[in-house]
């Protein structure tokens, strides 16, 4: 256990330069792949409701960094003498842009036609980054800790709790929203629909609960937003819904803010044991019958929990590897990450034209699909290596 909390110490001393970082936020280079289409395989996609696969595991990867990074670019400009007013500043600034881009560049396809106001979509994934973004930047700016104190390094499982201490504001806040989402999600009432209800709706429980996709959180959604949400939820084909449900909703939301100060808190390998369990217990190792099933739709309480598990576990190996071994580089995954908004935005943008796409003929097999999303994302790689051999980093 010491051992493992003073290469924590060390690791946190040292991300802002370790090449395992930035391939951690490369992930994007496999949602890219993801977004074309995962060349049709079934576990390259969304899953339907409940249950985890490949494509559900990269957006929690983001914002688990994006938390890691607050922290560390925040206390870096404290060091530096920048005053709160600037800070403030700044990261209003930040979160506006990240929003203004989700909500003006990717609210739909240009296969859609022209855009209408009966459909136009408001939450987004920029939209739920950017908010995030905002959120763990407060809780960094009042109460974060510019230096680690030695001391924050115990010598047993016992005095480990020290460590959360040091930021008991920050768990405060966090604890609130945890208890706030639970709160609304297990007790607020749903017109005709079962209290704490956490299913899809449509056929599924039998028809029984057929407008109720989502529970409380569609609940609020379609209270909030009406029809102004994603039109084609990953629970709609196998259970023939028909209420809409945003994956980004505002419910969810408040979890997206729990999975990024996990980011915040990396340091503390110790607890991604604590949080594995916890989500083992919330889903009973089940993908239905647990409490809080691990749902990337709801963003539940255990999806969260165990997406915070991997993401400890992944930067772990990735700092092993790459930055005590010293066994792999990164490259080409290096590059993406380093202009990871650029090729995010880009591949949403540009992605149905050639020559990242074309029209496909032989869509009954996998060979011309995968061909053409590997082509694709291989193009994204070549540019953001393009850029960084210019030294071309688009900041917000």
């Amino acid at each position: 256990i010491v051992s493992v909390l003073k290469v924590a110490l060390i690791l946190l001393r040292l991300l802002k330069t370790l090449h395992g970082l930035i391939i951690f936020r490369s992930t994007n280079s496999i949602m890219v792949f993801v977004n074309y289409g995962g060349g049709g395989y079934w576990f390259f996609q969304h899953a339907p409701w409940n249950g985890l696969m490949v494509a559900d595991l990269v957006m929690p990867w983001f914002v688990f960094i994006i938390g890691t990074s607050v922290v560390l670019a925040i206390s870096s400009m404290q060091r530096r003498g920048v005053t709160r007013l600037q800070l403030l500043r700044k990261i209003t600034w930040r979160t506006a842009v990240l929003m203004m881009l989700g909500f003006c560049f990717l609210n739909y396809s240009p296969r859609d036609g022209p855009l209408s106001w009966s459909w136009l979509r408001i939450p987004g994934v920029l939209q739920r980054l950017g908010f995030t973004y905002f959120v763990l930047s407060l809780l960094q700016t009042f109460w974060g800790q510019t230096e680690i104190p030695e001391r924050a390094v115990s010598t047993s499982v016992k005095n480990s709790a020290h460590d959360i201490c040091l930021y008991w504001p920050q768990w405060l806040v966090i604890i609130v929203l945890e208890m706030l989402w639970l709160c609304i999600t297990l007790l607020m009432p749903v017109p005709d629909c079962p209290t704490g209800y956490l299913g899809a709706g449509g056929i599924g429980d039998g028809g029984r609960y057929p407008n109720c996709t989502g529970g409380a959180a569609g609940y609020i959604d379609r209270w909030m937003f009406g029809d102004n949400m994603y039109r084609y939820p990953t629970c709609k084909g196998l259970y023939r819904t028909v209420q809409p449900f945003d994956p980004e909703g505002v419910l969810g939301t408040i979890n997206s803010v729990v999975m990024g100060f996990l980011g915040m808190q990396v340091s503390w390998i110790i607890y991604f044991s604590s949080v594995s369990t916890s989500a083992a217990v919330l889903s009973k190792c089940t993908r239905d019958e647990g409490f809080i099933p691990v749902n990337k739709n709801l963003w539940s309480l255990s999806y969260v929990l165990c997406m915070g598990s991997f993401s400890f576990l992944l930067l772990g190996v990735m700092y092993f590897i790459i930055d005590v071994k010293g066994w792999w580089g990164g490259q080409p995954f290096l590059y993406p990450g380093t202009n990871s908004i650029l090729v995010y935005v880009g591949h949403s943008l540009l992605g149905f034209y050639f020559p990242f796409s074309w029209e496909m003929h032989f869509q009954e097999s996998h060979w011309e699909p995968l061909l053409q999303n590997l082509w694709g994302t291989a193009l994204w790689v070549l540019i953001a290596y393009l850029l960084y051999r210019k030294r071309f980093f688009l900041k917000i």
